[in-house]
């Protein structure tokens, strides 16, 4: 029996019209994420800034404060290794103080901690799971992040009391806000999500 072209054609709409309705794809689906983010970062003391450093995560975040946190830290990793080649290669500025040279190698110093610190953290957060230990090693990332936080003030504080100013302070100053900012904000997700499993 023949079977002309229009109705095959007409067969193979109805089809794939039937098909994408059966199976909606990822693609289609609501996506959460994006007022799970918002809402979450009201926890942290700079939430703008939290919800513009994570949003692009949002497909891979999904609705679990888990991975929000996780993120977070590895965003302030990454932000952290920046201002630390930054500094570094402010060390190679010829015609330095002696001061500036001080400040400039303290810095680096403290900045290089921190991104161990932070890194440590992340990696544990990575092994992490519910169970006898899950306290203990939460205990070790909260204390690693304010340890981390704690070395990227120091560095400012070396500028200040080393009598450094003009630009090559104002540079440094940037980059540490930044990342003080955005440790600050992830130990606050962090702890947010270490007080579900309390």
């Amino acid at each position: 029996m023949a079977f002309s072209f229009s109705r095959y054609f007409l067969c193979f709409l109805q089809m794939l019209f039937l098909t994408s309705h059966m199976n909606p794809t990822r693609a289609t689906r609501p996506n959460p994420s994006p007022t799970f983010i918002k809402s979450e970062c009201k926890v942290t003391p700079f939430p703008d800034l939290c919800y513009h450093s994570l949003s692009t995560y949002g497909t891979d975040i999904q609705a679990s404060p888990e991975l929000l946190a996780d993120s977070a830290l590895s965003v302030t990793i990454t932000t952290t290794r920046s201002a630390l080649d930054t500094v570094s290669k402010m060390s190679k500025t010829p015609g330095m103080l002696t001061k500036e040279v001080d400040a400039i190698r303290d810095c680096l110093e403290v900045l290089g901690d921190a991104v161990e610190e932070l890194q440590k953290s992340n990696t544990e957060m990575g092994r992490i799971k519910n169970g006898k230990k899950f306290g203990m090693m939460m205990n070790d990332i909260q204390t690693w992040v304010s340890a981390a936080l704690t070395n990227e003030d120091t560095c400012m504080q070396g500028f200040e009391e080393k009598g450094v100013f003009g630009e090559m302070k104002a540079t440094v100053r940037g980059k540490i806000v930044n990342i003080c900012h955005l440790t600050s904000n992830a130990l606050a997700l962090i702890n947010n999500y270490a007080s579900l499993h309390s």
